[in-house]
């Protein structure tokens, strides 16, 4: 059964708790709407779970309700990645009800959670990354048209279905650079290439990048973050140039009306869509002969590599929006795990 079936049979309380807790984790605490939709559907099952055990109010609510679904949850096969985030929702629900007087306790602060087991990130080489930033505009396999599409976890409502933007940028995936908006797509996707990789930002904050976020004279955009929390990230000159190229010849031949504020469009003269941003980079990788890579992992291997330069961690925490230093300490064990990989290839007594 689907989350929205379960919000739809909880009983009254608990379907208006958690849409209260809903409205708060994106209005007041200004959530991305991909943890809203995550948390609150954590809490939906919660409280189903809850409901089935009798509890029809959120002050019903206690610790063995909490610690009985989890122990469901990783019965039916939830990895501990999903099981930490659960607890994770489940805490800050619990957290929200107290503080706001739905419940006289706070049952969440007892519960614990398994480690999420984190594996190393994916990085691509300087020279790999190098390559890339060439490939934007090499025509891709056509038989990569259809098996490119990667689902868009981060769409909004209103915006570009998977099934409307597996065809947008068609012109470019078949390899008919010679068309104007095929060159226009072409430049496009060369200035997306670079500026991902220049600055390491999220993919959503690439495509809610506006023409006013750019400041070319000092190479800085502005970034709006998660939880709304602004930065101004660098970037070289090879992306610069690429910008500069795309908001002279290439933007104009898409842009739909001239008052549109969106930096990167789509072919038809709408903002960006993530999906597109993936398939754009999955292209690259396959043109240039690389693993099929995402604008994630060139965010690691932009991290990465201003490590592996000397960069200050603290920076490279800045840059990237990390609102833990933790987050950015995993880089520093990828470039740890490279230089040991390159000691026990190159040193005769590894």
């Amino acid at each position: 059964m689907g989350i929205r079936e379960l919000h739809e049979r909880l009983p009254a309380a608990l379907r208006a708790a958690v849409d209260d807790f809903g409205r708060h984790l994106a209005g007041v605490e200004g959530r991305s709407e991909h943890t809203v939709r995550a948390y609150v559907g954590d809490v939906v099952s919660l409280l189903d779970h809850a409901a089935y055990e009798g509890r029809v109010t959120v002050a019903e609510l206690d610790i063995m309700v909490l610690r009985g679904w989890l122990a469901a949850r990783m019965g039916s096969g939830a990895a501990r990645s999903s099981q930490a985030r659960r607890a994770a929702a489940a805490r800050a629900f619990t957290g929200w009800a107290h503080r706001t007087g739905l419940s006289a306790e706070d049952p969440g602060a007892q519960l614990a959670s398994p480690r999420a087991h984190r594996s190393l990130p994916t990085v691509l080489r300087a020279d790999q990354a190098a390559e890339l930033m060439e490939s934007a505009g090499r025509p891709a396999d056509a038989a990569g048209v259809e098996r490119t599409g990667v689902p868009d976890n981060d769409r909004t409502p209103g915006t570009a279905t998977e099934e409307e933007t597996a065809n947008e940028d068609r012109t470019f995936v078949l390899g008919r650079e010679d068309t104007p908006t095929g060159n226009a797509l072409a430049l496009r996707d060369r200035a997306v290439l670079e500026l991902l990789y220049a600055t390491g930002i999220r993919v959503s904050e690439l495509c809610s990048l506006n023409r006013a976020d750019i400041d070319h004279a000092r190479q800085v955009v502005r970034v709006f973050g998660k939880g709304a929390k602004e930065r101004a990230v660098p970037f070289g000159h090879p992306a610069e140039r690429a910008l500069e190229t795309w908001l002279r010849r290439g933007r104009p031949e898409l842009v739909a009306r001239p008052s549109r504020d969106a930096l990167f469009l789509g072919v038809k003269g709408g903002r960006l869509q993530p999906t597109v941003v993936r398939r754009i980079v999955a292209n690259a990788a396959r043109a240039a002969g690389l693993p099929h890579t995402s604008p994630h992992d060139l965010r690691h291997s932009a991290a990465t590599h201003l490590l592996d330069g000397g960069a200050d961690l603290r920076a490279v925490q800045e840059l990237l929006g990390h609102s833990s230093l933790a987050s950015t300490q995993i880089y520093t064990h990828v470039s740890t795990e490279r230089l040991r990989a390159a000691f026990n290839q190159a040193h005769p007594r590894a």
